[in-house]
């Protein structure tokens, strides 16, 4: 909190009301060998001009670096209107509708939120919200397990080429909920997953299959095809999606023969700034027959007794509202200000706008790749269709370019060797619709000045169209 009223002498006042001598006292139930004692590495309190400065001065540090990384996290251009709106009084504070029906310009929100996810990724329904794109796989993979009651085994195959933060939240989310996570392999050439990496699980008692589309390498999966295998060998099937990429490649609801069952993501890309790791929120759409397993809340557009149009709250599925032994989740707040944000985000821009946006990241995309791979040493690792993101491998250490490509101001990508150590000096690069042909041109000389540095040998640039 920015400003705290209370003085000393009110604070002695409430804990004579109390009954006790002092703050502490409070909690004298937490036994003393499972307290932090005293925080000897916390200086002093500051006054509140010497905490902005300091604070101001921490902020300078970080510094605006041109930011080249992407990796499920995106530097989008984010209109003004977006926050002026989302943090008006209104928004700001009622974003999470517990009397629901007393809030029902949050309640209009979150149906015009639902309406335009089932839209863009042309499902029958949509929920109003989960933490992150992490998180709302791992529901999505439990909601799976409790549809797909043919399944006895509760094994869910996962890509390898799906966001690696993602497979470990899901993991640690499952695990001990006798949830098995088989992983497939990813194409040494095309980055995606084959049909025949499925070959051997077909025929057997699989509960879902997971296909990110694009995948964390930003390759392009055949994403018809798995959804036709998983719907052929009785599992279902779990969309993980960029949103922007939804506006330009066709839908989730759409692949394959029936579409999938269960889609899920990061909203991040919607309005929500990177700020130094979030908050962010994750989306979930299913069919409509799997509506009763999603978990989060659900709102309707419906008619009171006097006729006038009104929202209400549909679906709850938490285990404050009904028996615990039902619910399908324990998630206490869904992450309604990025919603918020969202939704004005996307009211803004409309289908036109956001295609817009995802076309100038792929066209951004390609051009600063190609730029980078005139460089010697510097080529693609995957030879398939891309959005938004490329691996390419360096003739040097990855983590040395990047540090010092950082010492210039440019954030110039992910280092995919802890996570893919089988790629070598592989790097994940990214250009959004902000980057602008003189950031992507600084960025190429300054990699092949490192280059040059490092690998000990003079750059000469190939020919375009090498």
């Amino acid at each position: 909190m920015p400003f705290i009223p209370h003085t000393e002498s009110e604070i002695k006042e409430m804990l004579d009301a109390i009954g006790v001598d002092g703050i502490e006292d409070l909690f004298d139930e937490i036994p003393k060998h499972l307290r932090c004692g005293d925080l000897q590495v916390v200086p002093p309190a500051l006054t509140e001009m010497d905490i902005a400065r300091l604070m101001a001065a921490r902020a300078r540090q970080d510094g605006q670096p041109c930011c080249f990384i992407g990796a499920g996290a995106y530097d989008h251009h984010i209109p003004a209107a977006v926050w002026q709106i989302a943090t008006r009084g209104e928004f700001y504070s009622a974003y999470t509708p517990y009397q629901a029906e007393a809030s029902q310009g949050t309640l209009q929100l979150l149906y015009e939120f639902q309406s335009m996810m089932t839209a863009l990724t042309a499902m029958d329904v949509s929920n109003a919200s989960l933490y992150d794109g992490g998180s709302a796989l791992a529901e999505a993979v439990l909601m799976a397990v409790r549809a797909n009651r043919k399944s006895k085994s509760n094994r869910i195959l996962v890509p390898r080429s799906l966001h690696p933060a993602y497979r470990r939240v899901v993991r640690n989310i499952t695990h001990n909920q006798g949830v098995e996570l088989v992983e497939l392999p990813f194409d040494p050439q095309g980055g995606h997953t084959d049909l025949g990496a499925l070959e051997p699980y077909s025929g057997q008692d699989i509960a879902a299959l997971v296909i990110p589309q694009p995948n964390f390498f930003g390759v392009l999966e055949e994403a018809s095809e798995l959804c036709n295998w998983a719907r052929d060998n009785g599992a279902l099937s779990i969309a993980v999606v960029n949103p922007v990429a939804m506006s330009v490649l066709a839908p989730p609801g759409e692949w394959g023969e029936q579409g999938v069952d269960i889609c899920c993501g990061e909203g991040q890309p919607l309005g929500a700034p990177l700020s130094s790791g979030g908050p962010y929120f994750g989306f979930l759409c299913c069919r409509k027959s799997l509506v009763r397993q999603m978990p989060g809340r659900i709102i309707g557009r419906t008619l009171d007794s006097e006729g006038s149009l009104g929202f209400t709250l549909t679906l709850q599925a938490r285990e404050q509202h009904i028996r615990r032994s039902k619910a399908t989740s324990n998630i206490c707040t869904n992450q309604g200000l990025m919603v918020t944000a969202a939704t004005i985000f996307l009211a803004l821009l409309g289908s036109e706008g956001l295609s817009r946006v995802a076309a100038a990241c792929h066209r951004n995309t390609d051009q600063l790749t190609g730029l980078l791979c005139r460089l010697p040493g510097v080529s693609p690792v995957f030879g398939r269709p891309f959005f938004h993101e490329r691996v390419l491998t360096l003739p040097i250490n990855v983590k040395d370019a990047l540090r010092a490509l950082a010492a210039h101001n440019i954030l110039g990508g992910f280092d995919l060797s802890s996570d893919y150590p089988e790629l070598g000096n592989a790097l994940l690069v990214c250009a959004t619709e902000k980057r602008t042909p003189e950031e992507m041109n600084a960025y190429v000389e300054k990699l092949e000045r490192i280059i040059s540095l490092q690998g000990g040998a003079p750059c000469q640039l190939k020919p375009e169209g090498w």
